[in-house]
């Protein structure tokens, strides 16, 4: 558990710089002489990095050994932060997100690693629940604490913050984490690196093109399209390589497969609630930053009430009913989003985003244990190393869904005026609802008795 603590710790310094310099977007500008629109290239810059380089973190850390490569990733990481905060122009800045990106494709993938390797599989639905909730509260903590920090201070200090907590994070690494290496060492896949990797860019980057305003469709045709051919001819080297990046066959497995097949859908779906939530209290609500930022903490509050009860609801019900009732809940939270109005009772309001942090806190976690419930040791790397790339690039691509569904919201309910209305906001949020029902359906293919040797379900049951 102190090395699942040290891993949420990591997870959620890695997170929360993917969204806290939000609010401190129009001051950064000032600094650099830059158009505010223009900044945008500090965030997109920092998820293209850490979408790019995680699929090499498996190989990393079994050639390199765990703990070595999680420690030069906090250092990366640390130190970058410190360079972003001394960066004086835009060019400077975005090249510093780019190795900090690096130190935050490394760090979380290999610290999941380690905390697989670690723990036994009847704590794995514990140990996940603390690595996964700093995942789930980054983006909702990131915004607000963004805009405190640039309005009481400077932008430079959302960077200086990482540096003690950075120092921490190394020395717990050399206590409590041990420099595991594979049983057995395998060639680089680069020609499957550099496929997943360019591939992956061009898809976040098309769906980025394709939640603007104005849309230019013929670059978008073309980053789509290469996505695909490049996605066509990984699936290719994947099944004909000698030692491939990733193992394709683990998708033969159910328990893994729901995980990169509807637990993508899930991520979409959730994952655009934090761009879409501050939006809609701002916009169609007219409240200020800070008391958008206050509302959105019930979110946070939902996740972390749930993590006492994941593991006994798991014991309880099993990986297919939690997945599939838990998933029914996480829909109708979206749906009650689509219900909410100006008119709202404030504590309606705060009920229902409290409701969506314990639902969708329980969907993560189950997911995220049940993937690695059947997949042996020797195997682990390989399925941690797919499936964090996979999370890494549905969780980006969840801001773009939501704001495709706003603009599709926008062409179904026009506005009267050049921002979205409260109707378009609320149309939006009933179509993630129904991504989020699709979801389940992959569910159902899950056996009744899948993961028990993680969940304790059949062990509970005759207790």
């Amino acid at each position: 558990m102190l090395v699942a603590f040290l891993v949420a710790g990591a997870f959620f310094m890695e997170n929360l710089d993917g969204t806290v310099i939000a609010t401190a977007l129009p001051q950064m500008a000032r600094t650099f002489h830059a158009d505010p629109v223009g900044m945008n290239i500090g965030m997109t810059a920092y998820l293209l990095a850490v979408a790019v380089f995680i699929p090499i973190s498996g190989w990393v850390a079994d050639r390199f050994g765990a703990r070595s490569v999680f420690a030069a990733a906090i250092s990366i990481f640390t130190l970058s932060s410190i360079f972003c905060g001394l960066s004086n122009s835009l060019g400077q800045f975005a090249a510093m997100r780019v190795v900090q990106g690096l130190g935050g494709a490394m760090m979380v993938p290999v610290g999941r690693l380690v905390v697989l390797r670690t723990t036994q599989k009847r704590d794995l639905v514990r140990a996940i629940a603390y690595v996964t909730w700093p995942g789930l509260a980054a983006p909702i903590i990131g915004p607000p604490l963004g805009g405190f920090i640039t309005t009481y201070a400077s932008w430079r200090w959302i960077f200086y913050l990482n540096v003690p907590l950075g120092l921490i994070a190394l020395a717990l690494t050399f206590l409590w984490v041990k420099n595991e290496f594979a049983d057995e060492r395998t060639p680089f896949d680069g020609m499957g690196f550099g496929l997943v990797a360019t591939a992956s860019g061009a898809l976040m980057y098309g769906m980025d093109l394709l939640s603007q305003p104005v849309t230019p469709w013929p670059t978008f045709g073309v980053l789509f399209g290469l996505a695909a051919c490049l996605g066509v001819a990984l699936v290719v080297h994947l099944r004909r390589a000698e030692f491939p990046l990733f193992q394709l066959n683990l998708l033969q497995k159910p328990t893994f497969a729901v995980t990169i097949w509807g637990g993508s859908a899930f991520r979409m779906a959730i994952g655009a609630t934090p761009f879409l939530l501050p939006l809609m209290f701002q916009i169609g609500y007219g409240l200020n930053a800070y008391a958008s930022g206050l509302l959105l903490l019930a979110v946070f509050a939902g996740n972390l009430a749930m993590k006492p009860a994941t593991t006994p609801l798991l014991r309880r019900f099993g990986f297919r009913t939690a997945l599939i009732g838990n998933g029914f809940l996480v829909a109708l939270t979206l749906f009650a989003c689509s219900l909410l109005s100006p008119a709202t009772p404030k504590v309606l309001v705060v009920a229902a985003l409290f409701a969506g942090g314990l639902t969708r806190s329980m969907q993560f976690t189950s997911l995220n244990t049940v993937g690695f419930a059947d997949v042996p040791d020797s195997q682990m790397s390989k399925a941690n190393a797919l499936i964090s790339t996979v999370q890494q690039i549905t969780g980006g691509m969840g801001i773009a869904v939501g704001a495709i569904a706003l603009r599709l919201a926008t062409k179904l309910a026009p506005s009267q005026g050049p921002n979205p209305s409260v109707t378009d906001f609320q149309i939006a949020f009933a179509i993630l609802g129904s991504l989020a029902l699709l979801a389940i359906l992959d569910c159902f293919s899950l056996k009744p008795d899948a993961g028990e040797l993680v969940s304790g379900h059949r062990q509970g049951a005759r207790a």
